[in-house]
């Protein structure tokens, strides 16, 4: 048996490649999967190929893993890591029984792809003869292609590979520790293979302990990389391949100090000699020790244990030869030099892995004309960049400033005193726009109906969650025919709490597992409630403006009879402006025109940055730069971020020209603010334009409050629709874990209830003789029960008889087989019979001939018990002098159902039958 570790292969199984590539590419790509056809039936032969991991393996077998490696690294140039394909391995040194690690991640695929491959060069080195020197050569090339394939997958592929958080399980045998205690591992066995040359090879003893020095370096790296790890990576890491390591190092440092010991002899110094020989005795007593605590492989004991009888060999004889001859002093241990290493392998990553594009070519790569999936990331980046960039500083900056514009001169009651002013008579046009625009989209009705559409909106959107937290369950008909909804977590947890009643369940609780659902339950439920509340808000607004908002759906002439002519005022007098007044009036006409200009330029610069948002596409651009990379390297997002900051800077101009709108708006609004304290002092004794101001600023405030009420209710509308989309999703959530609890619980209980019929009623042979033996009514045997008068199995009795033939009755086939109530061969019934003695009987004098025993015969009515029925017999028996009893392989003594033995302290002193004998 091999003296070497094998690292075991990943087993992995089917991946549905087809159904998953296809879905991605249809809805993630521009292109069609058609187009990629042949591509990904050459993808799945490639997998099918590394898939055999039970028989022999040969060295032409690499070549399919390098391949398969070198597309997938091009397939992640193409595609990301996750296309929602689940790929499945299990743990090297898991058991067949054990459960795979399935993750979507093409990143996990080509880590366990790396992974196998140095597994194969480990059986493919483990394989060799080492008893020649080319089966040492080639051993050792591929323990160090081993350990360069695990370096690789440690710095290129475990980097990439990522886990989402709510994986339940993670790869222990990819992480950095693990594949690092492997790497070492099986550069110690390169170490040992160049060191096994040297031996062979007849090197200096000198050189040959400095190598055996590298071994146990070696051996001792891996040992501390694994013991170094979390508590999950150590311990999936079998104890004996621990115990194999560590007794591989105590090994060679006791190999190591023997032939320093050797080099000490050669040079005389016999005092090192001597303390070499011992510490070497000390490291190989601790390696033996520890195998005889373990199961390793016999070879490995083998070798300790034969270093071990040289060392003692060698360390007697010197102790002697010290003691008669050389009388030198034994140095301590820190005295004496210690033994440099001489590291004569390192990693060796095999070409293939480093330039995986020589082993395609530039034409047999997959997905190669499709546009990676960093380049489309970054045009996705780009667009979701652009919109949040034109909507935060374009339009919501413009929305703010028309804002700010609006608020201050509803505050100064503009321009409605300009208009009673202006227009002593009639209505405003700015006024007959606005109550037509409310007129025209039927205000009030739009208004209710928005209303109605939020409630509903909002009561469904609850109702989602409430079903998240509920479902209805149609069971066995009640008197009521169904039963209520139930609350899906109460009712996991209420079958968890039962099904625990009946088995063992090594799960967590239902208030533990479901803590994050109901986390969440609880975070959405408070954002329905705060938004009842802003609707709250929002339908007192329209309850406050209702009648002025109706007012401005009224016709022209019953509008005009709402508001005041600044002719005569409400009490009769003649009312003039006069000219100072009209003065200030012009002047903050003029100021409240040039915003209206200001405000309409801000318009169009929105109106163009939103159109340029609709037209601007970045993808031709980012081809341009992605064709010249080569088609076999990963785009990643990153690398177009310089030219996505560059066609981001072509809005900076809508901004700019946002800012300089912003500087003129406030001077404005300062000259309107002092002008209107002019024009309200000028007119502030006119009873009559004040009254026609107040009503023409009521309804103006009626048009602003009907602006923001449909705003408000757009805004909820568009709420709850999203609300409604991510209460959707978590209520399948919800669903989902209830069902997987349910499941989850029903296999227990499942496999408790196969259990226990596989434990279920036993025979009475089956039954331990402590356990007392059920007996039906029926079969209770009868209290008067008739003992048989012949002598025990173990009796000598029955050893000298010859017994005739018995004649078996002939059984009708309509009668059932009757079974004898005859006790158990181990029954105390037995033992209390005593054999009919005759004067110096065999237990007096064995010497003496034995007698026959008087047995009756089975056909005798003595036999019967109580509740059977003889069947008939055709004839009658002849009384024959001998006993009728059949022999002992008759089917007759078969039929017997014998009851369960007594306890041992009831058999106290009984023979052993002869049959138990034998």
């Amino acid at each position: 048996m091999p003296n070497h570790l094998v690292v075991p292969f990943k087993k992995t199984y089917t991946a549905p490649i087809r159904s998953s590539v296809r879905d991605y590419i249809l809805h993630h790509t521009e292109d069609h999967p058609d187009a990629y056809r042949s591509d990904i039936a050459q993808w799945e032969s490639l997998r099918v190929a590394c898939m055999n991991t039970t028989t022999a393996h040969h060295s032409s077998d690499v070549d399919a893993f390098l391949k398969y490696h070198a597309q997938l690294v091009f397939v992640l140039a193409k595609l990301p890591s996750d296309i929602n394909l689940e790929i499945s391995y299990a743990h090297p040194f898991s058991t067949s029984s054990s459960i795979p690690v399935t993750l979507r991640s093409l990143a996990f695929e080509r880590a366990s792809v790396l992974f196998n491959l140095a597994a194969l060069y480990s059986q493919l080195a483990a394989a060799e003869d080492r008893s020649s020197q080319d089966g040492l050569r080639r051993a050792t090339t591929y323990y160090q292609s081993a350990a360069g394939t695990l370096s690789y997958l440690s710095s290129s592929a475990l980097p990439k590979l990522r886990f989402p958080a709510n994986a339940e399980e993670i790869p222990t045998d990819l992480t950095e520790p693990f594949v690092r205690c492997l790497e070492n591992l099986m550069l110690a066995q390169a170490q040992e293979c160049a060191w096994q040359r040297a031996v062979a090879d007849h090197y200096k003893n000198a050189l040959i302990a400095k190598l055996a020095t590298g071994v146990a370096f070696l051996y001792a790296s891996s040992l501390e990389a694994i013991r170094s790890a979390p508590s999950t990576i150590s311990s999936s890491l079998p104890s004996t391949c621990m115990t194999h390591v560590e007794t591989k190092e105590r090994h060679f440092r006791a190999a190591a100090q023997y032939r320093k010991s050797i080099d000490e002899l050669e040079a005389n110094r016999y005092g090192d000699e001597l303390r070499r020989l011992m510490d070497a005795e000390v490291e190989a007593k601790k390696g033996y020790s520890l195998v005889k605590r373990s199961s390793v492989a016999p070879a490995v004991i083998q070798d300790i244990k034969s270093l071990l009888d040289v060392l003692q060999k060698n360390l007697g004889r010197a102790q002697r030869d010290n003691d008669l001859i050389y009388h030198c002093d034994i140095p301590a241990s820190t005295a004496i030099d210690p033994i440099p290493e001489v590291i004569m392998v390192k990693s060796n990553v095999p070409p293939g892995l480093l330039d995986p594009k020589s082993l395609i070519g530039t034409d047999g790569i997959l997905f190669g004309d499709m546009l990676g999936w960093g380049a489309r990331e970054a045009v996705n980046i780009y667009n979701d960049n652009k919109r949040t960039l034109v909507k935060e500083r374009v339009v919501e900056t413009a929305q703010v400033l028309d804002d700010e514009a609006e608020r201050l001169l509803r505050s100064l009651n503009l321009p409605a005193s300009l208009e009673a002013l202006e227009r002593p008579i009639g209505l405003p046009p700015s006024l007959l726009k606005k109550a037509e625009e409310v007129r025209l989209e039927q205000g009030p009705e739009r208004i209710e109906a928005y209303l109605d559409d939020v409630q509903h909106l909002a009561r469904r959107a609850m109702s989602i969650l409430d079903e998240a937290r509920k479902r209805s369950s149609f069971l066995t008909p009640s008197p009521n025919h169904f039963e209520q909804a139930m609350d899906i977590l109460d009712n996991e947890a209420s079958e968890d709490e039962a099904a625990r009643k009946q088995v063992s369940m090594s799960r967590p609780l239902s208030h533990e597992a479901n803590r994050e659902l109901v986390a969440k339950e609880q975070r959405y439920r408070s954002i329905l409630l705060e938004a009842a509340q802003s609707d709250l808000t929002v339908r007192e607004k329209w309850e406050e403006s209702e009648a002025a908002i109706v007012n401005l759906t009224l016709d022209e002439e019953e509008l005009e009879a709402l508001v005041p002519s600044t002719t005569v005022s409400i009490d009769g007098k003649i009312s003039r402006a006069n000219n100072q007044t009209q003065i200030h009036a012009r002047a903050l006409r003029g100021l409240l025109e040039s915003l209206d200009d200001i405000r309409k330029d801000r318009s169009q610069v929105v109106a163009r940055a939103q159109r340029r948002v609709e037209v601007d596409d970045i993808k031709p651009s980012i081809i341009s730069v992605a064709s010249n990379v080569d088609r076999w390297e990963e785009l990643t997002p990153a690398m177009f971020v310089d030219l996505s900051d560059k066609e981001l800077a072509k809005y900076d101009r809508f901004i700019q020209e946002l800012a300089e709108g912003k500087k003129n708006q406030e001077g404005i609004l300062e000259a309107i603010k002092s002008k209107n304290e002019q024009f309200l002092l000028s007119r502030k004794e006119d009873p009559a334009v004040k009254d026609r101001e107040v009503v023409l600023h009521r309804l103006d405030m009626a048009h602003a409050k009907y602006l923001e009420i449909t705003r408000n209710l757009d805004e909820g509308r568009k709420f709850y629709n999203e609300m409604a989309s991510i209460l959707s999703r978590f209520k399948e959530a919800c669903k989902l874990w209830s069902n997987q609890r349910s499941q989850e619980a029903q296999s227990f209980y499942q496999s408790f209830k196969s259990l226990s019929i596989q434990e279920g009623p036993r025979l009475p042979s089956q039954r331990s003789p402590d356990e007392p033996a059920e007996t039906s009514t029926a079969e209770q045997p009868s209290p008067q029960r008739h003992k048989a008068n012949i002598p025990p199995l173990s009796s000598a009795e029955w050893e000298p008889q010859d017994f005739p033939p018995v004649q078996r009755p002939i059984h009708t086939p309509s009668w059932p087989k009757q079974k004898a109530n005859l006790p158990s061969l181990s029954s105390p019934e037995w033992e209390a019979q005593e054999p009919p003695q005759t004067p110096g009987g065999p237990a007096a004098s064995p010497s003496r001939p034995k007698k026959k025993a008087n047995l009756l015969s089975l056909s005798s009515p003595e036999w019967k018990t109580e509740g059977l029925v003889s069947p008939p017999s055709p004839e009658p028996e002849r009384q024959k002098p001998s006993m009728t009893l059949p022999s002992l392989s008759s089917a007759e003594w078969e039929t017997q159902e014998l009851p369960p033995p007594p306890p041992p302290t009831e058999r106290r002193g009984a023979k052993t039958p002869r049959k138990q004998r034998r």
